[in-house]
């Protein structure tokens, strides 16, 4: 990988984790408690708290990701980087592009 596919990858990552540090705090704004106070219908309810349920699995795949971009942003200046972690077979940069977050190529994300 040469220097200008490295720097283009720094920047998608940094752009990346802006976007999801943005996701998970929507995502928390709609996980919070549902007070049982408020008068809603009993299926409203019921619809709020499945909405609940899947805005938290939401934000745990938002931070989890967050997790990823921040550690494959540690690594892009080492000789490593770009290496698959469990076959060290260059990863394509199309897959790089689209999941900069990714430290397997695609078969051995499988």
């Amino acid at each position: 990988m040469d220097k200008e596919q490295t720097k283009e990858i720094k920047e998608l990552i940094d752009k990346e984790i802006g976007k999801t540090q943005n996701k998970i705090e929507e995502y928390k704004e709609l996980t919070q408690p549902i007070s049982p106070e408020n008068s809603i219908g009993r299926i409203s309810r019921m619809d709020a708290i499945n909405n609940k349920s899947v805005a938290e699995a939401a934000l745990r795949e938002a931070q989890s990701k967050l997790v990823g971009l921040e550690y494959m942003l540690d690594r892009v200046g080492d000789k490593d980087f770009g290496l698959c972690a469990k076959c060290k077979q260059q990863i394509p940069l199309g897959r790089m592009m689209i999941m900069p977050q990714s430290r397997f190529c695609v078969k051995c994300a499988i």
